[in-house]
This record gives structure tokens, sequence and C-alpha cells, in this order.
């Protein structure tokens, strides 16, 4: 799997959902410049792991606002299936209540180009080429500066749920090298004074 930090973030142009709104073009090259992003991947819409992490982000939602970071999660499911699982109360396994867009890569390639689709093209027995696995994308998560640079990527199985206050500390870790010039040692916590957007 390449290792896309120190490298421009892969572009992307798909349809996303934001609220009950489509997106047609939806892209990042509208934070560059302004905002870091949190670009995370997940497996599927109406799983059972999936939504407890979309809701975990959306409850810290304004935790990564006021450090400027804009959220979007991706999966490859339609928008139309974004749409339906953002109108499904949450105690049927809908997320009801998110807010950040969600990107549909129904073509599944924005996954590969990140490098995120499990699974993989092999021949048959009879010479055609086919698909073995499932072609969702894995747990994955990039973090991507205000110059469009990925600075943090981690990629989970899909059965690996992520923590939310990791990836909180590693957006506070890269605003205080920025900011300061100084490394982050392990276990480093930002000071209450670095926590101002």
């Amino acid at each position: 799997m390449p290792v896309l930090v120190g490298k421009r973030a892969p572009a992307f142009k798909a349809k996303a959902v934001i609220g009950q709104q489509i997106e047609e073009e939806f892209s990042l090259d509208r934070y560059l410049g302004k905002r870091y992003v949190l670009l995370f991947f997940y497996p599927s819409d109406f799983s059972g792991l999936c939504p407890t992490e979309l809701l975990a982000f959306q409850k810290v939602l304004p935790e990564f606002e006021k450090r400027g970071v804009a959220v979007i999660g991706c999966s490859t499911d339609s928008h139309q299936v974004h749409q339906a699982w953002l109108r499904t109360p949450l105690d049927e396994g809908g997320i009801v209540g998110v807010t950040y867009p969600l990107v549909a890569d129904a073509t599944k390639t924005i996954s590969a180009n990140y490098d995120v689709l499990a699974g993989h093209f092999d021949y048959n027995e009879t010479g055609e080429m086919v698909f073995i696995g499932t072609p969702q994308a894995y747990r994955a998560l990039f973090l991507i500066d205000r110059d469009g640079i990925v600075r943090h990527q981690l990629v989970n199985d899909r059965f690996l749920g992520r923590r939310i206050s990791d990836v909180l500390r590693v957006v506070d870790a890269l605003r205080h090298f920025e900011e300061f010039g100084e490394t982050c040692p392990a276990n480093w916590e930002a000071e209450e004074a670095d926590d101002v957007a």
C-alpha cells in the first residue's frame, strides 16, 4: 500500500450529500489555503460499525471546526444511499444529525486513488478479469494540510474502528509543529494554550 504522507492528496470531483442537499461536483479544492481536511473512508452505509464512527465524528465536530479542520466522510455507496441513511433514525441504524459532507464514491475511483479499496482484480480460470473480494473502502483516514499535502494517514481493516480523540491529538500536533516548529514526541498532548484556532 503506497504511503501518501508528504504527497499531494489525490484530487477528485464527486457527488456528495451535505445535510440532505446533493452537491454534484464536490472537491477538496474549496479548502486549499483555508482549512485542514480530515478525509475519512468507511466501508458502507447501513452497517453495524460505521454509524458509530460517523456519529462519533459528528459529536466532536465542533472541536475539529475550532481547529480549522473540515471533516469529510467517504464510502463506495451512492449519494442516494447516503441520503437514505441520513434520514434513518439512530435507533434504526441511521445517522440523522450528521452535518459534514458524505462523498459518494460509487465508481470506487476515489478509494482506488487513495489505495484504500479492499479486494483486487485477478484472472479467473477462463482468462477473464474479475474482482476478488468486496469492493469497499477500508477504514482509512487522511489528514491533509492547507496546501493540500497529506500529513497523516491511518488505514485499518474494515472490522477495526478508530478512536476519534487520537485523530484530534494528531491535528493538534500538526498545528503545534506549524506554529512553533517543535516536534511532538510520543504521548504528546496539546497544552490549553495551543487549543485556539
